[in-house]
């Protein structure tokens, strides 16, 4: 037995010990690179298309006193009741009832609002935000408050 047969095989498995790792980390890496990527939005024969909802115009800067909300300039129909938000993420608020309405505002959880009408199948419900601003949230996500 030679020194030198030894010495050949001993780097020769060496070698292929360094290119199984090197392999394996190339195909680390290029699996790391395509999972990184987001895949793009799959899309659905029914699904309808969405617009972005419109920026509103800029207000220019109001008073201390013409910012605080007055209520008492639109009156309560009948059957309006004080709620607060219970769904936890909060609601969107949108300026018509369903799922087509556009969005124009949320409500956080436990935010006080005052419900002013319920749609005719019970499925939504037009609220009152502290600001003024009037707007449609599903039903059933807002319960009645005492005064």
């Amino acid at each position: 037995m030679r020194w030198s047969s030894v010495l050949k095989f001993f780097l020769g498995v060496l070698l292929a010990i360094a290119l199984l790792a090197a392999g394996g980390v190339v195909a680390a890496r290029v699996m790391m690179a395509r999972l990184s990527v987001m895949p793009p939005k799959p899309t659905f024969p029914n699904d309808t298309p969405t617009k972005p909802a419109p920026k509103p115009a800029a207000k220019p800067a109001a008073s201390p006193s013409e910012t605080k909300p007055d209520t008492a300039a639109k009156p309560l129909p009948p059957g309006a009741f004080p709620a607060r938000v219970t769904q936890s993420i909060g609601l969107v608020v949108r300026d018509a009832p369903g799922g087509e309405g556009g969005s124009i505002g949320g409500v956080d959880f436990n935010e006080r609002v005052t419900v002013l009408e319920t749609n005719a199948d019970k499925t939504w419900q037009k609220i009152r935000l502290s600001n003024g601003q009037e707007g449609w949230v599903r039903a059933g996500n807002v319960e009645q408050v005492s005064q």
